[in-house]
């Protein structure tokens, strides 16, 4: 609005005559009452449809800062603080007093200026005159000077520059006239052909903006895919690299059967408590589970079998069919390994791996959340040992980059042995524990039905350590959560791991 009045106040002064002009925009707009930032609004929009021609004007002064307009109004520090050495006598005055009377911030600049111009000394503890009388105040005059737009010398300018008594402005204003496409009343051109133009006609008559086609359109912002989801889609690589096949994780809600009972998983044990774990109220209970498996299971919880003892206690059906959110991919797991063994034409060798979200009921801080992705990847073929575990751990971390790797003994309630894996950390210069691995128990596979002399090996780790640690994120939640900033996952750098010789101590 502010723009379109000072538009129509510049054509309407240049209507005045053929040869009327703005010789500065910026004294124009004062004796038009108008800020001269809308001024120059109103020009660079009236020079786009040529109706005015414009010439930059450039102009260099000073401006006096707070301390330079006290000086004007009050006169200079030195001055002031001569007068009370003056008005003291022969003797002298002390910094206290002087202080007293003009001030800290001025005693302590005036001095300094009098020692300087030698117009006082020290006598002892007390400041005494060197001069007479007061000279004039060169400062004030200046500062005078340079407020009525006169010319000063220029090593005055510097030494006010150098007091911070004044600052340099540059100030642009044009010298306008009219042009080409002059019109006393501006017409805004069209920038869009409508429905409502074609059927009255108007457009025939309705002046457009005009089109430049060579001219590209702005670039179109496609989607950016997440610092965890590129770390995925290279572990995913990397997997299948090594002859994994990924597992159908898409089912976050499983029954306590698939993510704890054929783990071997006592129904007592404290990870099914719900402090622990995420219950679904509805549906409370899984429709089914395969019947024959299951009595297998339950039994080797109450009574074991293949030289185990079992829990021995009464396994319960409706725990085994409560609903949750599952705390591992190991529930996916051990229904891929349950159909490797009732398979058409048996059991055959096979690698499986999973990259999926998993949900436990943990308090969260900088290094832990309620949701998390879990990486797993198992190996199922015959006579497999712990030496082939560690052999296939050491193979995938070093196509990650790990160097140096550790393996500690370990429980978990369905692997056994159990092994915790830590990787040295070059940044933090620590071991750091980045998985979990093991040997999945008789206990398990024996009731899904698989050769006695099968086994199978497994491991897993987060995938938001290693992502923490590649793009130096030191909060896990600004890498997953309400929290992540959209600009990191804009910029965040394409991930590669690179691979290295590996150093394995068990």
């Amino acid at each position: 609005h502010k723009d379109t009045m000072a538009e129509a106040l510049i054509l309407s002064y240049l209507n005045t005559s053929d040869t009327t002009t703005i010789p500065d925009t910026f004294t124009w707009s004062e004796e038009s009452k108008v800020s001269h930032q809308d001024v120059v609004g109103a020009v660079k929009s009236l020079l786009v449809d040529a109706y005015i021609t414009a010439d930059e004007i450039t102009a260099n002064f000073f401006e006096l800062t707070s301390e330079g307009e006290q000086i004007i109004k009050d006169g200079s520090q030195e001055i002031a603080v001569l007068k009370c050495v003056l008005e003291a006598g022969a003797d002298g005055i002390g910094m206290g007093d002087l202080q007293t009377k003009v001030g800290k911030n001025v005693a302590k600049i005036g001095m300094g200026n009098c020692m300087k111009a030698k117009w006082i000394g020290k006598a002892g503890a007390n400041l005494v005159p060197k001069v007479d009388a007061v000279p004039e105040d060169e400062v004030q005059d200046a500062l005078k000077a340079l407020s009525a737009g006169s010319d000063v010398d220029g090593k005055v300018v510097q030494n006010l520059k150098r007091r911070k008594l004044i600052s340099p402005v540059t100030r642009k204003s044009y010298k306008v006239s009219r042009g080409p496409s002059y019109a006393p009343v501006r017409v805004k051109k069209a920038a869009d052909l409508t429905k409502e133009m074609l059927d009255s006609g108007a457009w025939q008559t309705t002046p457009f903006k005009s089109y430049n086609f060579l001219t590209l359109g702005e670039k179109v912002g496609g989607g950016y895919l997440h610092p965890l989801l590129k770390v995925r889609a290279e572990f995913r690589k990397i997997l299948m690299q090594m002859g994994f096949q990924e597992m159908p994780t898409n089912k976050w809600v499983e029954s306590s059967f698939w993510n704890f009972d054929s783990l071997f998983q006592p129904q007592s044990h404290p990870a099914r408590d719900a402090h622990d774990t995420f219950f679904i109220k509805k549906p409370a209970e899984t429709v089914s589970v395969p019947d024959d498996y299951y009595e297998r299971v339950k039994e080797m919880h109450e009574k074991g079998g293949g030289g185990s003892i079992g829990y021995r206690y009464n396994f319960k059906k409706e725990e085994a069919f409560k609903n949750l959110l599952r705390t591992h991919t190991t529930a996916i797991s051990s229904q891929m390994l349950y159909k490797l063994a009732n398979q058409e034409g048996g059991f055959k060798p096979q690698r499986y791996f999973s990259i999926d979200r998993v949900f436990r009921n943990e308090s969260m801080d900088a290094t832990h959340l309620c949701e998390f992705h879990q990486v797993e990847g198992l190996v199922a073929d015959y006579n497999l040992s712990l030496g082939d575990l560690i052999g296939t751990i050491e193979t995938f971390f070093k196509k990650i980059g790990i160097t140096q790797l550790r393996f500690k003994p370990a429980f978990n309630p369905y692997t056994e042995p159990s092994m915790e894996i830590f990787g040295y950390h070059p940044d933090l210069k620590k071991w750091t524990e980045i998985g979990n691995s093991g040997m999945f128990r008789p206990e398990m596979l024996q009731p899904m039905g698989l050769p006695e002399n099968v086994r199978v090996i497994a491991w897993g780790l987060s995938l938001e350590r290693p992502t923490m640690i590649k793009y130096r994120i030191k909060n896990i939640r600004d890498l997953f959560g309400h929290k992540v900033e959209m600009a990191r996952t804009r910029a965040a750098p394409v991930c590669r791991f690179d691979t290295v010789g590996t150093v394995a101590e068990a």
